[in-house]
């Protein structure tokens, strides 16, 4: 019996009501702009992820370099010269962009949207309107998001964090935090309720159109990892726009939430009172921690599909993996104080929350054994798609090993504001996030467009830009230890910070380098979307039912005919089968009859 078939499947009269046919829209703007089809909508948000991404590579490559030469005289600068609140300003665009329009919306929105039916053998999502409304929510926050940086006074200067007062107040706290800032709060409003449609869309569509024997048991791995962040978006997302609904208020209603009495800025004293900084933090880091997991989520169950389908066995404890994921959903949300450390909470709230972020290290470490248990005894196969996974693993787990010591409040207290953070939380939310995202556009690239990547090209880019995010941010763990403060714009007037000159110019040397060799990628993606050798349907010889259909899936992913499931999502290396894999669309009298 199936490890899922105890497990019902999608309702009978849900599964009636899915339409078996529909027709492709004709007319450019109706078919590739405001189109329903999950497909293109998929695509949109991967391009304006792609699109995000270079700006937020660019704008860390500036920061690198004032960091390194803070007097050098820069063309394109207000002034030649870059000044402290430029610098903030660029700070709080990048970590916006990355955030938010990379690390959120590529995995879950981009691939999710393509893949998410098609794996399930649903023809749509079950909302495709909405689908459409939920990319141009983004779209239109991304575009207010990019305005910041010409409205007068400039962009805003209080990082992605936003904390209040300095956030609250308006532009008497300098510059960039008058229409930079109210018009960086309306881009996160606007994001919200985009993410929020798109999760409700996300967690209908998987409870309810899934194909005959497409039990939960059944689901791959990278479904279960897109339901789970559904939902965590949906918790977490709320609540973020409540706050900024009320940091709006703050500054333009005069209400007094995150606002206390007291504040004296430039010599005047702040008509403000009442209201609580720290209530923000709350509020902030209750979303910003499931954040960590809405990011990495979802590149999890790439690495354990493409894993399981290069190393030709099943997923090792598929059941293990699919409850890991949950549970590390749930801890996601309990978790949140952590941040707050020095924020002079209770000790005893502190030790709680250090407990409580020991424990969500026991799913994480579940993840990563049973990855190596896949490895185990595996005939390998060194795809680009495999090294992209792997590496995968191996930042995951370094960010990991440097986490534990931030999870302590005693040796937090020291290193939170200084450059250990941001090296902690770059290779563990960015860098691993990041290589999941190479992993499946190198894997499902031939079923996106017909046509397969350079596999040297890509070999060559994964290999200079794994040497070269270690090489980044590994020295800046020890920037950190050595205390160097992170934020600051200028190293030169403080003696001990002088001295920490020698590695920040070496990693400025392998960002410039890492940037670079991004170059290898986008040739190799775009000169293969329109050159490169057309693709077989089931290029990886892969079990999942996206395989099953043509690259590029009809309009209705299956043509006209729904897919029915009879087996689970990794049957590799079957004893007795004449193939090393079992299509799970496969019936049981087929599969006799290749073994």
């Amino acid at each position: 019996m199936s490890a899922g078939s105890a497990v019902s499947a999608a309702p009978e009269s849900a599964r009636r009501a899915i339409p078996t046919s529909l027709e492709a829209p004709t007319g450019f703007v109706r078919r590739y702009i405001f189109s329903t089809d999950h497909k293109v909508v998929g695509l949109q948000y991967f391009f304006l992820s792609l699109t995000a991404v270079l700006i937020g590579v660019v704008l860390s490559l500036l920061m690198r370099f004032h960091l390194v030469w803070p007097t050098a005289h820069l063309p394109f600068v207000r002034g030649g010269i870059m000044t402290p609140e430029q610098y903030l300003a660029l700070v709080t665009l990048h970590g916006t962009i990355m955030v938010f329009f990379v690390l959120t919306t590529a995995p879950q929105n981009g691939f999710g949207n393509y893949f998410l039916p098609l794996q399930i053998g649903a023809p749509e999502m079950a909302f495709p309107r909405l689908n459409s409304i939920s990319f141009w929510l983004t779209f239109a926050a991304f575009l207010c998001l990019l305005a910041t940086c010409i409205v007068p006074g400039g962009g805003p200067i209080s990082g992605w964090t936003a904390y209040p007062p300095l956030s609250g107040l308006g532009e008497v706290t300098g510059p960039g935090e008058g229409i930079g800032q109210t018009v960086w709060i309306v881009s996160i409003l606007i994001f919200c309720a985009g993410s929020l449609l798109s999760s409700v869309n996300f967690i209908a569509t998987i409870i309810d159109l899934r194909a005959p024997g497409m039990t939960l048991g059944r689901m791959p791995l990278t479904v279960w990892a897109w339901f789970v962040t559904a939902i965590s978006i949906l918790l977490a997302f709320g609540v973020l726009l409540a706050g900024g609904v009320l940091l709006l208020l703050d500054r333009s209603a005069g209400t007094n939430f995150f606002l206390p009495a007291g504040l004296v800025v430039s010599g005047q004293v702040q008509a403000h009172a009442g209201g609580s900084p720290l209530l923000w933090q709350h509020l902030f880091w209750f979303f910003g921690h499931p954040e960590v997991y809405i990011a990495i989520l979802p590149g999890m169950g790439v690495v354990s599909q493409v894993l399981a389908t290069f190393s030709r066995k099943p997923v090792f404890g598929y059941r293990a993996m699919a409850g890991s994921l949950c549970a590390i959903g749930l801890l996601g949300f309990v978790v949140w104080g952590h941040h707050m450390f020095v924020s002079g909470m209770s000790p005893y709230s502190g030790l709680t929350f250090s407990l409580l972020t020991m424990s969500i290290g026991v799913p994480s470490a579940i993840k990563t054994f049973n990855w190596l248990g896949t490895l185990w005894g595996g005939r390998i196969r060194f795809r680009s798609p495999m090294l992209f996974a792997m590496g995968f693993v191996s930042f995951f787990v370094t960010g990991g090993l440097s986490g534990i010591f931030l999870g302590q409040p005693a040796l937090d207290s020291t290193l939170h504001a200084t450059y250990y953070v941001v090296a902690h939380f770059h290779i563990v939310m960015g860098v691993a996030a990041i290589f999941g995202i190479f992993a499946a556009t190198h894997y499902w690239f031939p079923k996106m467009f017909g046509r397969v990547m350079d596999e040297t090209l890509a070999k060559l880019h994964f290999w200079l830009t794994f040497a070269g995010a270690y090489c980044i941010f590994m020295p800046l763990h020890f920037v950190g230890i050595a205390g160097g403060v992170r934020r600051y714009a200028d190293f030169t007037g403080v003696d001990y910070l002088t001295a920490l000159l020698p590695l920040h110019r070496f990693v400025t040397f392998a960002a410039f380098a890492t940037g670079a060799a991004q170059i290898i990628f986008l040739y190799n993606f775009f000169h293969s979307l329109r050159s490169g050798a057309q693709a077989p349907m089931n290029p990886w010889d892969a079990t999942t039912l996206e395989w099953t259909t043509s690259s590029p899936p009809p309009i209705d992913n299956f043509g006209g005919k729904l897919p029915r499931v009879y087996r689970g999502p990794y049957e590799y290396s079957v004893p007795g089968a004449t193939v090393d894999f079992l299509p799970q669309n496969l019936a049981i009298e087929e599969s006799r009859d290749v073994q």
